[in-house]
């Protein structure tokens, strides 16, 4: 029996089909790798106790996840009692996936193995004014990863603004508005001959938070990027919330500004992201300084007190606070995660704005309620994007 996954592959939005001797077989496969992903290396025993499957079982899964080359065993350590059990662990030696985060001004690319241990430094490249020029500038950073020996698994991809999970296609980012109507991943993975998904980058966060933040044990939660737009992504029992189409969390784009509001790339005015965020401040910082800030260079100005901010973060901190009680009201999260570089201008930012929270949010749902700044990272995220896909090739997820 075949399994159908998300992944793209070539000059197509299609399948990557892995053949398996059985749906229970594989389904054991899958739950070896989760257990992997979240203890970190186990031997055969622990697994078996872990898991709850019997230890033919797990053989079985070890030796056909072995082959596959998803999973590989550690060299074993002397420990004075008998001879140590080998440990399997996710594939690393060999293998790898590579992450790449798009945004307005930079894209970051990265090199991991299915561990999310990132193999070397990340490349940081400057976002090009065409769709064009930014497959050729993503597809040579990729490149300098892609080294003999290693063998690259797939490419995930996270993506400001509007992306549809159906096709792959990103539909509107004001932020990078030469992505509209584009398919990056269909278009990155044929060039680079591998498979490759495409996330939203609040999603991305998500599964970054997910799998290497704060979140690693955390069933419902959300994050709130506030970067150079605002975005929501919101982790429900485990499983990513996208809504119908994968275009659940654009909360950037709730009007609070209804009179007098900035315009907003988006087309509307007045919108969340045109009074908090990176792009909102740089705007501050262009008025008082008389010329043009950009948002990757305002956090540096305001930390180093080269332009006082102090009234504009002020009023953010209220804004923003809105954001999270609406999050905490609406989906009654186990934790708000926010991903914001905003935060390190001035060290109490964070405690203003949960101090907010707490005056817009009902009390019971506020104190059952973490709120914390996120960890992880968009090209973490990507990452995790193409492992989770790899995983999904092996077997279905069953609710």
């Amino acid at each position: 029996m075949a399994k159908s996954s998300r992944l793209v592959s070539g000059q197509r939005q299609g399948t990557v089909t892995l053949s398996w001797p059985s749906l229970v077989g594989r389904l054991n496969e899958r739950l070896v790798l989760q257990l992997l992903q979240r203890h970190g290396p186990l031997s055969r025993a622990e697994v078996v106790r872990v898991s709850g499957l019997s230890a033919p079982t797990v053989s079985k899964a070890v030796s056909s996840l072995l082959r596959a080359g998803l999973v590989e065993e550690e060299e074993a350590t002397e420990t004075g009692r008998g001879r140590p059990a080998a440990k399997v662990r996710l594939a690393r030696s060999r293998v790898q996936v590579l992450g790449i985060a798009v945004d307005a001004d930079h894209c970051w690319v990265a090199a991991a193995g299915l561990d999310g241990v990132l193999r070397c430094p990340v490349r940081r490249v400057t976002t090009p004014a065409s769709y064009e020029e930014l497959l050729t500038v993503l597809e040579a950073a990729a490149r300098e990863y892609m080294v003999e020996g290693i063998q690259t698994l797939g490419v995930g991809i996270s993506l400001p603004g509007l992306v549809d999970s159906r096709t792959g296609r990103g539909i509107l980012s004001p932020n990078v508005p030469m992505t509209n109507g584009h398919t990056p991943a269909v278009d990155l993975g044929s060039r680079l001959q591998l498979p490759a998904v495409l996330l939203q980058e609040s999603h991305a966060l998500c599964l970054a938070e997910r799998h290497y933040g704060l979140a690693r044990q955390i069933e419902d939660f959300a994050v709130l990027d506030v970067a150079t737009g605002v975005g929501l992504g919101v982790m429900m029992g485990g499983r990513l919330f996208t809504g119908h189409s994968g275009l659940a969390g654009e909360i950037g784009h709730m009007t609070v500004v209804p009179q007098g509001g900035r315009r907003c790339g988006c087309g509307n005015t007045g919108c969340l992201e045109t009074v908090v965020s990176d792009t909102a401040l740089a705007w501050h910082a262009s008025q008082k300084l008389g010329r043009l800030v950009r948002g990757d260079e305002v956090i540096e100005l305001a930390r180093n007190k080269l332009v006082d901010l102090s009234a504009e973060l002020d009023q953010m901190a209220g804004y923003l606070a809105l954001a999270v009680a609406t999050v905490i009201n609406v989906f009654n999260p186990a934790a708000v995660f926010i991903h914001t570089p905003l935060v390190d201008i001035e060290p109490d930012l964070l405690q203003r704005v949960i101090w907010h929270t707490q005056q817009r949010t009902l009390p019971p749902s506020f104190a059952q309620c973490q709120i914390a700044r996120a960890q992880g990272t968009k090209y973490q995220g990507a990452i995790a994007g193409i492992i989770q896909a790899l995983t999904d090739a092996v077997a279905p997820r069953i609710t």
